[in-house]
This record gives C-alpha cells, structure tokens and sequence, in this order.
C-alpha cells in the first residue's frame, strides 16, 4: 500500500509537470536588429526567466513596416521598438507602451580629436542616419545650437560608412551606438557626448495590441516580470551578460565588454516609462507625421499591468 502511494505521489508529480508544460503561453516576439539594446529579451530566453513565469516565448528579428500590421493581426504578439509604438499609436492604431526596459538611448557622438564638445560642431558636418537624426537634433539642442541651421547634415547609411568618412575627414563628428563607440576610440576618435547622460528618451520596451491588454492581460504581467528579472541580471551579473553577448551577437570578448560597460548606464531595473522621455519620444512622431493634435502620454501608453508587475515583484 506505501509502495502504491509513492507511485501514486510520482505519477502526480509527473503529470503536474506535464501539464504545466503543456499550458506554458505561446507567444512571438520581435526585436528589429541584432543589437544589444534588445538584450533584455533574447536574454530572458536564453536565461529562463520567461520560463519561469510559464512563458514559451519566441524571440525573432522583423523589420520593416510589416511589424505593425503583424502585430494587429496577431502574427505576432510583441514588438519592442518604442518609436514604432509611438507613431503607430498617433496614426491611429489601437497599439500601447505596457512597459519599458531601455528608458535611455545609447546613442553617443563621437569626433575627431580637434573637436571637444558638442558647441565645436557649429558650422561643421556631421554624418548621420535616418535612425539617429531625431537623436542628434536633441543632443544639439541640449548644447544650444540650432540642429537645422548651425550643422551641416550628411546622410550616411551605416554604423561602418559613418566612421569611415569620419576617418577620411569628410566630417567632424558622427553619431553611433555601442559599440562602435569602442571601434571608433581605437581610430583615435573620442566620444564628446552620450544621450543618455543628458536626458531620457525610451527606446526598448513591450508593445501590444489593445485587445491582447483586453483579453490576456495575466500574461502580459508575466512577461512584464520577466523582463525586469533579465534587466536585474543584465546590471548585476557583468560576466553573464558579457558571455551572453558574444555568443548572441558573435563578437570577440573585449568588443562584448566596451558594449557592455557602454549601455549598462541606458538599463533600468523596473520596467518605468519615464513621462519626460516619452514626450520626447512624442513630440518627435508627431513632427514627423505632422501632427498638430495634442497626443498625451495615456494615447500611446497603458501601464496598469506594468504597476501590478511591479507589486508582485515587491518594486515601490
């Protein structure tokens, strides 16, 4: 009779596992590059903290335009880029900001020897990207000059191509994100400015459709926890993550340290969405879209699941 009841207490056991397995969520979620401000995510993967909160999640690069209409037709159930939340949110799509994992940008300004801040760039050239010029605009304006009028703009594609013509003197300045802040440093080129340093402007985050916030919102606390658990090993376990990002980007050591030390400062450890950032973030879609309506925080941003994540996490 004991015999039968510590098989039965295994067969229990067994099949409680079996179906927590079984019920784990399935969910989808897209990161645009292989960059390491995306870390939190294939992170949380990789170290099982989704897993942990019964969460099977897929973690996937997708870029493009198809992200958005991806996301509201359920294709997939996450995005990360908080820009692309923004704009789909003020062009009307029924798209939210639940939480925040990358409240700072990593974008730096490097230059060239001569030049030793920001103010030096007046009359020069910078190269820049479509990605970054929004950026760029917001770090001269922090210094006082007039992005439009006081810097001449170059438009140059790619991280490389952008140091390359910094090395070939056609500009006095770039602007990069790590690490080819570390690249740019060992052609003898320095860094005069890091965003992150002068004001918020969030960038990696969770997006969802309103009606996943409607019908699971449980789940979305889980992923929520989950990510803020990645960002607590992220800033406390240098030599996790710094292992983790040369095997995730397939980098060399010392490239995945400078890239570590770079953007450890842009983390935060809750999952906040700083307001002021936001309206930075905001401010930005709407002159993009031209945009002349007032869009308040609560249009593009839904944190409720965020606050009760938070709780359950025993985060004040």
């Amino acid at each position: 009779m004991r015999r039968l009841s510590q098989i039965n207490i295994v067969l229990f056991f067994f099949f409680s596992l079996h179906v927590s397995a079984q019920a784990a969520d399935k969910i989808r979620i897209a990161i645009p590059a292989p960059n390491a401000a995306y870390l939190t995510f294939p992170l949380a993967q990789k170290k099982g903290f989704f897993t942990q909160q019964n969460i099977a999640a897929e973690v996937f690069l997708m870029r493009g335009t198809l992200t958005m209409a991806a996301l509201n037709n359920g294709d997939i159930n996450y995005l990360t880029d908080i820009s692309q939340g923004v704009r789909g949110a003020i062009g009307g799509l029924p798209v939210k900001i639940v939480a925040c994992y990358l409240p700072r940008s990593s974008l730096m300004v490097v230059s060239r020897q001569e030049i030793n801040s920001v103010k030096d760039l007046k009359g020069k050239a910078v190269a820049v990207s479509g990605a970054n010029f929004g950026m760029l605009q917001l770090i001269a304006r922090h210094f006082g000059l007039d992005p439009k009028k006081e810097i001449k703009v170059l438009a140059v594609g790619t991280n490389e191509a952008r140091l390359a013509v910094l090395k070939q003197g056609l500009v006095a300045a770039t602007g990069v994100p790590p690490p080819w802040d570390f690249h740019a440093k060992k052609l003898g080129f320095h860094v005069i400015a890091r965003s992150y340093d002068l004001f918020n402007y969030p960038q990696v985050g969770l997006i969802v459709n309103d009606r996943k916030i409607k019908q699971s919102p449980e789940e979305i606390k889980r992923i929520i926890k989950a990510s803020i658990e990645a960002n607590r090993f992220i800033r406390s376990n240098r030599d996790g993550t710094v292992q983790f990002l040369t095997e995730w980007l397939g980098i060399d050591k010392d490239v995945a340290v400078a890239t570590y030390e770079a953007l450890l400062p842009a983390f935060n450890d809750d999952g906040n969405c700083p307001e002021d950032g936001m309206r930075l973030v905001i401010d930005g879609a709407k002159n993009a879209a031209k945009v002349n309506r007032e869009v308040s925080m609560k249009d593009v941003a839904d944190l409720w699941i965020l606050k009760e994540a938070q709780r359950d996490l025993g985060i004040k």
